[in-house]
């Protein structure tokens, strides 16, 4: 497997490079990224053969989709895919400050959540304008759950199901406005429910498959596969733990969570692999994956990105983070195959 090799989403006709390029980086996560920064980075995906870009109104506070419509725009239309977001509003606000919510110099809008009908309908409208185009491939509901909202969970969720969100994202899929629908999350269980509601065409699902985390293998993985419903792996390095940036889910990570790493860490020393190259290509072993989409904050990273996807990993790697424990047995593993 290699990274601009393509993945068809059983439920559509879109194809989806292997390797990805989430698009928060170029909002201003955690520090600033300049226009230029932003506009090399893009240009760079595009010049390494990258072809599938995801973003959400929340990054950088419209920031982000602004950045990419400007890049894609340039390209022919019908040679990327492009996937962003509903589920907040983006309201004109003078009193946001940099650093809020992480976004080192956000637009001056402010966030608000509405996963309702019509809610759905004019963030998609929006989103529309900021990128400048005229069609949105995959559109995702962006950060449901209990993990975000805690006890207004429920509110949200009556949003998108009685309030009518997902009868607006079906709308719009019947409609031909966008090409497939699905969900954007940190956690799994939603995403069963999800499943109960409405049929997915992909999952973006953020930090819960990874080389550190196997808990969604069974039964939402499962699941997904013989439903179709393709996941786009997000957060591959778990936030950048897995990277060296000690971040483990958005925040700094616990003492377990460090200790495990340097114990897989030391097992891909031992195969003269980066930890990284592992955390990049053991997702993709499962069948129902189709992409994963690590950020980029500039050409540099994404070479190395590319460069990680693509290396040989031997196949007595894998299986002995298996018997040391490390990862999920029930855990698909690359093949040089592959």
């Amino acid at each position: 497997m290699h990274a601009k090799d393509t993945f068809l989403l059983p439920r559509s006709r879109l194809r989806l490079t292997a390797l990805g390029m989430g698009c928060a980086i170029i909002g201003g996560l955690y520090r600033p990224t300049s226009e230029s920064e932003a506009r090399a980075g893009l240009d760079g995906a595009w010049e390494l053969g990258l072809r599938y870009f995801d973003t959400a109104p929340y990054y950088g506070f419209t920031l982000s989709e602004h950045r990419l419509g400007a890049a894609l725009r340039e390209r022919p239309r019908d040679e990327y895919v492009v996937s962003t977001k509903v589920g907040r509003l983006m309201k004109p606000d003078a009193t946001v400050l940099p650093g809020e919510n992480d976004w080192a110099a956000p637009l001056p809008f402010r966030p608000m959540y509405d996963y309702s009908y019509d809610g759905v309908l004019r963030s998609h409208e929006d989103s529309l304008q900021r990128l400048g185009l005229a069609h949105i491939d995959i559109l995702f509901v962006h950060d449901i759950g209990r993990m975000t909202h805690g006890d207004k969970h429920v509110h949200y969720w009556k949003q998108l199901t009685t309030g009518g969100g997902f009868k607006a994202l079906d709308e719009l899929r019947r409609g031909g406005q966008v090409s497939a629908i699905g969900l954007g999350v940190n956690e799994s269980e939603v995403v069963c429910d999800s499943m109960q509601e409405i049929d997915l065409d992909c999952t973006l699902l953020a930090g819960r498959y990874t080389l550190l985390e196997q808990a969604s293998l069974s039964p939402l993985l499962d699941r997904c596969e013989r439903s179709g419903n393709a996941i786009v792996i997000g957060g591959p390095f778990n936030s950048g733990v897995l990277v060296g940036n000690r971040k483990f889910n958005y925040m700094d990570a616990p003492a377990e969570i460090v200790q495990r790493v340097e114990q897989l860490e030391a097992v891909c020393r031992d195969f003269s692999v980066p930890l990284p190259a592992a955390a990049l290509q053991f997702p993709m072993a499962h069948p129902a994956v189709v992409s994963c989409i690590p950020g980029g904050r500039d050409v540099t990273q994404l070479r190395q990105n590319v460069a990680w996807f693509d290396m040989p990993i031997p196949a007595e790697l894998w299986s002995t983070l298996k018997s040391r424990g490390l990862i999920d047995e029930r855990a698909p593993v690359p093949t040089r195959a592959q």
